[in-house]
Formats: C-alpha cells, structure tokens, sequence
C-alpha cells in the first residue's frame, strides 16, 4: 500500500519556545500512539490511483472532530488552518490535508472491519493502566441518542413519560466508578430495556455496579455476579410490616447508590453538550456504534489527561 509521508519538512510555527502551548500537545504525547498505528497497518482511505493518507493521522483527525464538534468538511478546513490541529494531525506548515473524502473512506473500512471497537479496546487498556489504581466499582447506565434520521431502519422510537417520543439509539455506558472513564460500550435500539443490554457493558471483575432501578431483576444480577460483582442497584419498594419503617430503610439503600451512580450522568452530559453526540451524524447501527467508540475514546483521552495532572 503506497502511503503518503507527512511531516518530514520542519514545521514552521515559528519559535517553539515562545509558542502557546495546547491541550493537543498533551494528549499527543499521553499514549504510546504506535501501539494505535499498529491496529491500522493495512488501511488504505486512498482514492483509486492516489498514494493513501496515514491511516493513524486520520484517526486523530476523527477525534479532533468529536473534541471540538466538527463534520468533515469543517474538520477539512480547521486542518489547513489550525497549527495546534496540525502538530496533533502531524502535518508540517505547508503540506497540504486531506479532504473530507478522506475522512468518508477513513470511517467507512473502520467500520467495515470492526476497528472502532479494537482501537476502544486497545486505547482504553493503555488509559486504564495510567489512571486506575485499584478497581472499587463500575458505573452502568444508559442515554438516548436520536438517530440522523428517522428513516433510520436500524433505530426505533421510544417514549418516556413526561417527555416528546424519540427516534434514535440506546448508548449502554459501564465506567469506572472512581475516575469515571468508560470502560465498556453497546449500542442498541433505543427500545431496548437497559436491563437487557447492561452485562455487554460490564468490564471484568467490576467490583460494585452501581445501577438505576431500570436493571433490576435476574439477567443483570446474574451478569454481575458471574464476572465476580456485587450487584447495587436502585430498588423502587420493600417487604415490611411497618410502613414508615420500610421508607426509611428504603431511603437508606437507595441513597448511596444515586450518589454514586449519579457520576455517569457527568459522562452523558460531557457527550451531548460538549462533542456532539445529541444525534447520530450517520445512519445504522454499525456507524452509530463507530460514533459511540470514537466518542468514549476521545473522552477517556481528555479524562486521563486530567487524572495525570491532578496526581501530578
């Protein structure tokens, strides 16, 4: 595979010493991104007859377009503006950049091949061993996102009481309950029950698993149980013979767990508010989950990057 070079001439930002740094020149260096390249030796995003753009610069291109919102051909524009873009994309100052045909291809064999997932897997590993010391508990819960359009086939409409009816997907999240990074991911049809969906978002020996009363009943304490958890899950009543005694013991379970569980909600807000992910930008399943990953990547980037500076 004939693979363009980039990078080779001197950058050209000027004097180095004096420049303002980024946040983008911190995450560059917070993972070892050649473990990253390893997982895309073999993709090409190139156009028939054209050398291919690295498929580890465009990869970082498809976070800088969560990190700061953007759709292909804004990301294709702030690229051959923006020199901090440029240094975390790894383009000199004058070399040209992709279009956003590019970036089409780039996600189009990620999710052909089901790479979103392996880089998830392989980034948040090297993430993990960064940031968490020792394991406590795990987070579960879930959001609706709408789907791009509502001919959507793979998405379905939900309504929640008190709320307008939704066409779009369910995002299945289990983080950590300490340094709230997103351990696991799922996607679904937005009909179905989190209950359902939540063992696919449980990562190994998740210690306490902190869930809202959506995932009450077997299936999921089963789940639990069986990768060595202890199920803590919102209940909505209990046996007892005196009513106001029940209340508060009631009360007195339910109330350690919405403190903690509480957290994840900070996660869906960072995801929504900040990166985009109020709707799908494309239709199907298998794109909808591609966002998802790329979404929780960028995020754990950003959230390890604190965890280090505070422990610094």
């Amino acid at each position: 595979m004939s693979c363009r070079r980039i990078g080779q001439e001197d950058f050209g930002f000027g004097d180095h010493r004096g420049r303002r740094q980024s946040s983008l020149d911190d995450l560059a260096g917070l993972i070892d991104w050649s473990r990253v390249e390893s997982q895309l030796a073999d993709v090409s995003s190139a156009a028939k007859g054209e050398p291919a753009w690295s498929p580890l610069a465009l990869f970082k291109a498809m976070l800088l377009a969560v990190w700061y919102d953007l759709s292909d051909v804004k990301l294709a524009e702030a690229l051959d503006d923006r020199g901090s873009f440029r240094r975390f994309y790894g383009f000199s100052a004058s070399e040209p950049t992709p279009e956003r045909t590019a970036f089409v291809r780039f996600r189009k064999t990620l999710v052909s091949r089901g790479l979103d997932k392996t880089l998830f897997d392989a980034i948040t590993a090297q993430l993990k061993a960064k940031a968490i010391r020792v394991k406590t508990g795990t987070l579960v819960d879930a959001t609706i996102i709408a789907s791009a359009s509502d001919e959507d086939e793979d998405a379905h409409w939900v309504k929640h009481k008190g709320k307008p009816a939704v066409h779009g997907f369910k995002a299945h999240v289990g983080a950590d309950a300490d340094t709230a990074l997103v351990e696991e991911v799922a996607i679904t049809p937005a009909n179905v029950n989190d209950g359902k969906a939540g063992p696919e978002t449980l990562p190994d020996d998740p210690g306490e698993v902190f869930a809202d009363s959506a995932y009450r009943g077997k299936h999921f304490g089963d789940a639990v149980r069986a990768r060595g958890g202890t199920p803590r899950v919102v209940s909505t009543g209990l046996w007892g013979r005196d009513e106001a005694e029940t209340i508060v013991r009631l009360e007195a379970w339910n109330r350690p767990i919405h403190h903690i569980r509480a957290r994840i909600e900070k996660i869906f807000g960072t995801w929504k508010r900040c990166y985009g992910l109020r709707r799908m930008r494309w239709r199907g399943l298998a794109k909808a989950a591609a966002q998802l990953r790329l979404t929780a990547i960028a995020y754990n980037l950003k959230r390890t990057m604190c965890i280090v500076a505070g422990a610094a």
